[in-house]
């Protein structure tokens, strides 16, 4: 869930505090059928009229579909819209590098980095041998004339010598590997087919890697080709059909699996479990990887668990088990009950993100009130030092491995684009790498962190950034965003075209409601399931706080969100639609009452549930779904939702339905408009080209709703 950047035209914002009207020119909604479709869910019948939405792929939803855009791109259609996007381009087009890789050894080492010179659609992959010049690797611009084929996932063997790297087409989830002899240049012939969500794990003789995909289409029923994962060993030079099967579950179809193998070779470790359940189960091989049994070190499921690496004898662990904070502890594979664990990093006050160990050290990634911090440690779990960070902010990666003296660490804040810094461990010292700087004054902004509390009284953070002129009296338009889902962060990122609505004046807010992780798995978890509600309150309190404390008024206040964070502001738009002035539903899921049977929507029963197979579940979801909460004859705030052609992730029958259902029972005056995109996806690998459309549609369309004027 990357953010977008954004813009300026004038110095404030023109506003006339309105909702748009029914009078502004919007033609009629394109007629969608209804069908006479009719589900029973332990006794209670619930119509579906638009079922024939489903078959995304069929002419009818596609003429629906692209009358639904035609109607929108008419009705943001003018020289608002072209001076957003041209202020957005302008603020994108600036150099951006990437942080630096640094692989091989201290004597026959060289640097991965990508570069971006402004307006590419995509990065530009260089390598640098030692102190030598930088030439190009990869450049996956040139691979379609649209941008729509991406890079998607890279990864290098240890030595630096080979690249197995994804593409993906159209914003399509599924893509294939190729690899890539990095000294020359040029590809091997090996290209590996049906990969979704796939890892490689690189042997350290290079002759080959483990990864993960799914079925051949064709040798599983349509329906269950996102089923039956399996690990597979590619030699290097062997076609994919002779790929051994490394493991696989037939036993259980839904069970997911993950390669890993340590920096010393000696370990293979899968990663098992089911769907996007954080839960899930390590097993291993040693010494020999191709052969024998795995050892199922931990197979109960019962919590997050991530092998580090091996030190010696021991595997050192990053888990959450009895400690939703998360903590370190080494397990000695000969006796890997819980009694025998060595704890080496309690759990304390901040929550555990992520755990390396780069120069004999651990590293650890620690969120505190929702940024991050940096903290090293000794093998032992004695506290060694804090790193010094520049600001509130997160981290945007780190590099370095088990021996390294150096690590590279990126970070980042609201005001600060991504930097690269180079730390030292022996003289502790954090030096920033040169970076290219966009065309933003940051000292016109400011960020806040406040605590509002939640209708239960839970104290839940949030950010909120502005310019320093701000006039606390509720006239600034402000768009509220969070996410509330699957144990993801919204943590403190910049976004140069965020910087758009910014220097209009307006207020842009991300509140860390529940349902992410920010305060560890109990924070997750108290959004889950039955709990979701609490997700929506927190997120409904969010917009209250804005509005009471004059940030901006309900009528000037936007809500955004994507994927789960669309069904987030689609079940709290149906729900408090007083609250908000206007909506930005992206990519959402919307029918929670057969989610699971649309798509990879089987992935995600854990974090939801699942209406067919329990009644309580059907209780709950049935309670909040968007789809079945829509009022007769309401009346509600302008929404604008988006979807593309080729998610095959959150399928566009949800938001095609949506809007559909919406444009049929909501009171006609209501400005319910639909953007749908060709050859976009979920949003992972979309050009920038593709990007500043979206955004640009998105500023024009509160530009509209709110007034803001031309």
């Amino acid at each position: 869930m990357n953010c977008i950047l954004r813009t300026i035209i004038c110095a404030s914002i023109l506003a006339v505090p309105a909702i748009a009207r029914a009078d502004q020119p919007l033609a009629p909604p394109p007629p969608a059928a209804r069908g006479d479709v009719v589900d029973d869910y332990f006794g209670t019948k619930v119509a579906d009229p638009y079922r024939w939405m489903d078959d995304v792929s069929s002419p009818q939803v596609q003429a629906f579909a692209h009358a639904q855009d035609a109607r929108f791109r008419a009705f943001v259609a003018g020289a608002d819209r072209e001076r957003w996007r041209k202020r957005l381009i302008d603020l994108t087009n600036y150099p951006r590098v990437s942080l630096p890789s640094r692989l091989g050894t201290d004597t026959a080492f060289r640097y991965i980095v990508e570069r971006n010179s402004g307006l590419q659609n995509h990065s530009v992959m260089f390598v640098r041998d030692g102190d030598g010049p930088e030439r190009l690797l990869l450049d996956p611009n040139t691979l379609s004339k649209d941008g729509t084929i991406a890079l998607s996932g890279a990864r290098f063997t240890r030595d630096g010598k080979l690249l197995a790297y994804g593409l993906s087409s159209g914003g399509s989830d599924q893509k294939e590997i190729h690899v890539r002899d990095v000294d020359s240049g040029r590809d091997l012939p090996d290209v590996l087919k049906w990969c979704r969500f796939s890892q490689v794990a690189w042997t350290i003789d290079n002759k080959g890697f483990f990864y993960n995909r799914y079925p051949t289409p064709g040798t599983v029923p349509a329906a269950e080709e996102t089923f039956h994962a399996r690990i597979y060993y590619d030699k290097l030079g062997d076609s994919q059909e002779q790929d051994a099967v490394v493991y696989e579950r037939p036993d259980d179809k839904v069970m997911e699996f993950g390669p890993e193998i340590t920096q010393d070779g000696s370990y293979l470790i899968l990663s098992l479990g089911h769907g996007t359940n954080v839960q899930n189960r390590i097993y291993f091989r040693h010494g020999d990887l191709h052969g024998g049994e795995f050892v199922k070190l931990l197979d109960q499921e019962d919590a997050t668990y991530h092998v580090i690496e091996n030190v010696g004898p021991l595997l050192y662990v990053e888990t959450n088990k009895d400690a939703p904070r998360g903590r370190v502890v080494a397990i000695d594979p000969a006796k890997p009950e819980t009694a025998d664990w060595k704890q080496i990093i309690p759990q304390g006050e901040d929550t555990i993100d992520s755990v390396r160990i780069i120069h004999d050290q651990l590293v650890v990634i620690a969120m505190h009130d929702a940024h991050q911090i940096v903290k090293i440690y000794n093998l032992d779990g004695t506290f060694d030092r804090d790193v010094p960070l520049p600001e509130l902010g997160s981290v945007a990666g780190i590099s370095g491995y088990m021996h390294d003296k150096i690590m590279h660490v990126g970070f980042t804040s609201f005001s600060r684009p991504p930097t690269s810094y180079r730390y030292d461990f022996e003289s502790g010292k954090l030096t920033e790498l040169p970076s290219p700087k966009p065309p933003i004054d940051p000292s016109r902004f400011v960020t806040e962190q406040v605590f509002y509390s939640s209708k239960d009284g839970t104290k839940v953070p949030m950010f909120i950034v502005h310019r320093k002129d701000l006039k606390r009296d509720g006239s600034a338009p402000a768009i509220l965003y969070a996410y509330g889902g699957f144990a993801i962060n919204t943590l403190p990122r910049f976004s140069a075209t965020r910087a758009a609505w910014l220097e209009r004046g307006g207020v842009y807010a991300i509140a860390n409601i529940r349902g992410g992780a920010e305060y560890g798995e109990a924070w997750h978890e108290a959004a889950m399931r039955a709990n979701r509600q609490k997700a929506f309150d927190d997120f409904e309190a969010a917009a209250q706080f804005l509005a009471d404390n004059k940030y901006t008024s309900a009528k000037r206040l936007a809500s955004e969100g994507g994927s789960n964070g669309g069904l987030l502001v689609a079940t709290c738009y149906v729900q408090r639609p007083e609250l908000f002035g206007a909506v930005l539903c992206h990519v959402p899921v919307i029918d929670m009452l057969r989610y699971n049977k649309m798509g990879i929507g089987h992935f995600w029963v854990g974090e939801y549930g699942d209406a067919s197979a329990s009644a309580e579940d059907f209780k709950f979801l049935y309670t909040y779904s968007p789809l079945h909460n829509i009022k007769e004859g309401k009346l509600y705030p302008p929404i604008l939702i988006t979807t593309g052609d080729g998610d095959d992730r959150v399928v566009p029958s949800h938001p095609l339905k949506f809007c559909a259902t919406l444009q049929a029972k909501a009171d006609p005056r209501s400005i319910i408009v639909l953007r749908y995109e060709s050859r976009a996806g979920h949003g992972g690998g979309k050009p920038i080209a593709k990007v500043l459309d979206e955004t640009a549609d998105g500023y024009a369309f509160l530009g509209k709703v709110f007034g803001l004027g031309q």
